[in-house]
């Protein structure tokens, strides 16, 4: 799975739109959507929020954790601990993109949270990238990955996937060569 891949999964997340049109209840593969009324808010998924906003035809309201305080202290809280902590949306990363890209006017203090977002997914990919060198170097064959998003899994993938693959073909070396030995002994 590539990034891409991945913000097309965080495309069916839900977000509150203010409609400036109407429209009645519309019948998709993916589940009802609407009705629409203009200044009435409605949960549609984030691709139709996007192409709407793109139209002009609504405006985004930002998901609740999309707020400075909260993400300051989601911040802080990252900092402060050793393991990853939750976060707000499974997405997080994806959907702050989207939305900033596409309606940065429907989110107050754009920039800020901008900032913040960056900070937190700078932080967890450093913590990502510590645990992985300490798995590596521990010979470890198993890992609890608690509280990562599939963006963060998906970044740290192909390095982790070589190391191992570099690390299981000199155990398989390693243990064939010793195995000669022993037998050349008898």
């Amino acid at each position: 799975m590539d990034a891409s891949e991945v913000e097309f999964l965080a495309e069916k997340e839900t977000v509150k739109i203010i409609p400036n049109f109407s429209l009645d209840k519309i019948y998709l593969i993916g589940g009802d959507l609407g009705p629409f009324n203009p200044g009435l808010p409605v949960d549609v998924p984030v691709w139709l929020a996007l192409n709407l906003k793109q139209r002009q035809k609504c405006r985004i309201v930002p998901p609740a954790w999309m707020d400075v305080d909260k993400l300051e202290e989601m911040r802080d809280l990252e900092r402060k601990e050793d393991t990853f902590t939750p976060v707000p949306s499974p997405y997080y990363m994806e959907l702050t993109k989207l939305l900033l890209n596409f309606a940065s006017d429907n989110i107050p203090k754009a920039d800020e949270i901008r900032t913040l977002v960056k900070d937190i997914w700078d932080t967890r990919i450093a913590k990502l990238r510590l645990s992985a060198d300490s798995f590596i170097s521990q010979l470890e064959a198993h890992a609890k990955l608690d509280n990562l998003t599939l963006m963060e899994i998906n970044t740290i993938r192909a390095f982790l996937l070589d190391s191992l693959n570099c690390l299981y073909k000199l155990r398989s070396n390693q243990h064939s060569g010793s195995s000669k030995g022993q037998f050349a002994d008898f």
